[in-house]
Formats: C-alpha cells, sequence, structure tokens
C-alpha cells in the first residue's frame, strides 16, 4: 500500500510539471487603424474593440472600421501619452513627461461621455511608464524617481483621487535606476499583488502583496549597467509564476541576459533561452489559457513565440510592434509606429 501511494504521488508530481505544450505556427496580422503616431499603449475590450493612448495628444478608440478619436490638450501643450487602464465605467489615460496629467475618461460601454483631469504632478524629473488597476476601485501607476524612490501613485476611489507614496513606504533605487515607458507592461498584476520592472543601471523587480501598502524589492539577473538597459516588460500568470522580458535597447540583437522566469513570486528569477532567440523585445504576454506554456514577445525587431513556458522560441514575423495585448488565446492587437493591428495565431 505504502509503495502505491508513493508511486501515485510521482504520477500526480509528474503530471502536474509536464504541461502540454503549444504551437503557433504563423500569425496573420491586419491593420485596423493608420495614422502618423507613436503608440505604446493600448487596452481591448474585445475581438474588435480597442482604445489606445499615444503621443500628440490623440486618444481613442477604434471599434470596428470606426475609429472613435480625440485630442486633449493640457493648457496649449500636447501631451505625449504612454499609459493606459481602463475600469468598468472609465478609461484612464497618463502623459509622460513634465507636467504629468492624468486623465478620467467616462465610457458608457459604447462612446466617451466626459472628461476630467484627476491628477496633475509638475517636477522636472517627472515622467510616468505605465498604469494598471487591480479591480474597479484601485489602480496603479509607476514613474522615474523624483527623489530616492520610483515614482507610485494609487488611487482607492475607482480613479477620482491620486494619492503618491512616500519614499518612506518604498524601496530606495539604486544610482541609475529607472523604467522604461515602452509599452505600458513594465507592471503586472495579479490578486492583491502588483510587480513593478525597473531598468537602467540597475534592473530590479519591486512586489507589494496587499496592493501598494507595503513593498520589497529583488534583484535579477537581467543584462543592466546602462541607461537603455534592463527590463522592459513583465507578466504574471498567478502569484507565484511570472516572465521579465528585456535586453539593450542599444544593441537590439544581443540575447543574453534578457529574459528570465520566477517561480516564487518575484524573489529569484532564473535566465531561460539565454544566448538564444530572441533578442531585445519591448512587450511580453502570457498566451491566455495556455497554462503558462504559450508565451509572445514582440519589440520592433519583430514577433517571436514560446510554446514551452520560455525554453524555446521562434520567430513568427519580422514586423515590429511596442506592445502587445490578448483578448483570448488566438487573438491579441498590437500597436508600433503609425499603427495598430489584430493579430490571428494559427497552428
Amino acid at each position: 500500500m505504502r509503495f502505491f501511494i508513493i508511486l501515485l504521488a510521482a504520477i500526480t508530481l509528474i503530471s502536474c510539471e509536464d504541461k502540454t505544450e503549444i504551437e503557433f505556427n504563423s500569425v496573420k496580422i491586419t491593420p485596423v487603424f493608420i495614422d502618423s503616431l507613436s503608440i505604446r499603449a493600448i487596452q481591448p475590450l474585445d475581438e474588435n474593440r480597442v482604445w489606445f493612448a499615444a503621443d500628440k495628444g490623440k486618444v481613442g478608440l477604434i471599434d470596428g472600421d470606426t475609429p472613435k478619436l480625440a485630442v486633449i490638450k493640457y493648457e496649449d501643450s500636447l501631451l505625449h501619452f504612454r499609459s493606459i487602464a481602463v475600469t468598468k465605467e472609465a478609461v484612464f489615460v497618463l502623459s509622460v513627461a513634465n507636467p504629468a496629467v492624468l486623465y478620467k475618461i467616462g465610457f458608457n460601454g459604447a462612446e466617451a461621455t466626459n472628461i476630467e483631469e484627476v491628477y496633475n504632478e509638475k517636477d522636472e524629473n517627472v515622467f510616468y511608464d505605465s498604469m494598471k488597476f487591480w479591480n474597479d476601485n484601485e489602480g496603479i501607476a509607476i514613474g522615474d524617481p523624483t527623489k530616492n524612490c520610483m515614482s507610485v501613485i494609487i488611487t482607492r476611489d475607482g480613479g477620482n483621487t491620486w494619492e503618491k507614496l512616500s519614499c518612506k513606504n518604498l524601496p530606495k533605487v539604486e544610482k541609475g535606476e529607472a523604467a522604461f515607458a515602452a509599452s505600458n507592461s513594465n507592471i503586472a498584476i495579479f490578486g492583491d499583488n502588483a510587480w513593478v520592472a525597473t531598468g537602467g543601471k540597475k534592473s530590479r523587480v519591486m512586489h507589494t502583496a496587499d496592493k501598494g501598502k507595503t513593498w520589497a524589492v529583488f534583484d535579477t539577473p537581467i543584462v543592466q549597467g546602462k541607461a537603455m538597459t534592463g527590463i522592459f516588460s513583465i507578466d504574471f500568470l498567478d502569484e507565484n509564476n511570472g516572465i521579465i522580458f528585456g535586453g539593450d535597447w542599444e544593441d537590439k540583437p544581443f540575447n543574453e541576459g534578457n529574459k528570465a522566469i520566477t517561480k516564487n513570486g518575484g524573489k529569484t528569477w532564473k535566465l531561460i533561452a539565454n544566448g538564444k532567440e530572441p533578442g531585445y523585445r519591448s512587450s511580453v504576454k502570457y498566451v491566455p489559457g495556455t497554462e503558462g506554456q504559450g508565451i509572445v514577445a514582440v519589440g520592433s525587431p519583430g514577433i517571436s513565440f514560446s510554446g514551452d513556458g520560455g525554453k524555446n522560441w521562434k520567430e513568427l514575423s519580422k514586423e515590429g510592434f511596442f506592445a502587445i495585448e490578448f483578448v483570448n488565446d488566438s487573438v491579441a492587437f498590437a500597436s508600433g509606429n503609425n499603427r495598430i493591428s489584430k493579430l490571428v495565431f494559427t497552428k
């Protein structure tokens, strides 16, 4: 009987770890919006609708073949947006540089209803990078340091008001440590957790397990030491399993120390496919419904896919994008220079 129990436990353990690989062999890329914009922040609603925020003050909802667009001005300036988040009743867009201005756009499911400024920060060093919501009431945005910690602002009331956390409650940054506003994806959310990826001369992962009340910070093996090295994107499958991706923006083919996974909530990270393709990528996402086996990473050099949890990768397209967001297990939207495209992955 004892032998049978041990054997059964071993079989169960093997079956849990030996997850089935998935396979994408191609991707169909269909432009859904073309304009002379740099688009680094997108948020799909379904297979036909996607919100975006871009430079030149441009914000919009692409609804099938119909773009519903607006231009937001702050005083006489056109803002540059690289952060976007969507709740049940609103869309939030946040500009990058001084002044950082956060707008709440009312949304009734079909049309924007109103727009209001809900946060404004003036500082010569202010630069916000990305934004996410835990739920319809609580959200977070992060930016480069203005003092000796990363800039973190939190809302607890559906985005009507935002409060910047004191550096007394955040990990201190190292010299030259900041973040990249490359794809609105250096924050990952799961449950009450948030993980924030930094880069530059130091590249680490900050973690909160209680929606921003307390924080820890963990080292990573990602390439770092220069202004344009480090983690550009982070994603989590659950509270334990996550992936970070980046590299050297000034040497995009370089593929050592640019991708890693964690199995313990970000406390430790292990390099994957080190010295193998792909090199630099600016946005990485787990494919929904694949138990962490399917991963897609995009960047200006192209689109890459792994079907075995990041061990092996292949290039699906040389068409470059900044950001990718999945709708389901085969459809995503991606944004880049001058365009948003729908991506359909096939086996």
